[in-house]
């Protein structure tokens, strides 16, 4: 009765902005030490290949190559958010993750078009954060059987 409505994301870092994906689609977020990427080819060019992880072969599509963004050199901040979409794990690979947030439903807006570069069909809505704002992403429209 007075529980407060909120949603829990976990906030990512893709380029200069911020995104977030709701924490219940996601299974576990990993570092890239020691995991070894396998090229698949004849694939997108977001699709960075498959990995194995603990005897699971896991698709790798790089969020950023997939929105259109400039490649980036991987380094000690980028992690691996381990999705689950349509009974599937896949790997997104991001820039860093900073946080995990939980955000008052009152506080998520409608997406704007101007605040991205992103297309707007992959946008759920703009959350507001202590301060920031953060793009919450539609995983289900970004990863399809299409996409992979």
């Amino acid at each position: 009765m007075y529980k407060e409505e909120t949603t829990q994301f976990v906030v990512f870092r893709l380029g200069l902005e911020e995104y977030a994906i709701p924490i219940l689609k996601i299974n576990e977020i990993i570092r890239l030490k020691g995991i070894s990427i396998a090229e698949v080819p004849d694939t997108h060019e977001y699709v960075l290949g498959i990995i194995n992880l603990r005897g699971e072969v896991i698709p790798l599509m790089d969020l950023r190559l997939r929105f259109g963004m400039p490649k980036k050199d991987l380094d000690s901040n980028h992690r691996v958010i381990i999705v689950n979409i349509q009974d599937k794990n896949i790997g997104l690979l991001v820039d860093s993750v900073s946080e995990v947030a939980e955000i008052h439903h009152e506080d998520i807006v409608q997406p704007l078009e101007e605040i991205s570069n992103i297309n707007t069909q992959y946008i759920t809505g703009v959350a507001k954060h202590k301060e920031r704002i953060f793009v919450i992403l539609d995983i289900d429209n970004i990863i399809s059987p299409e996409t992979i």
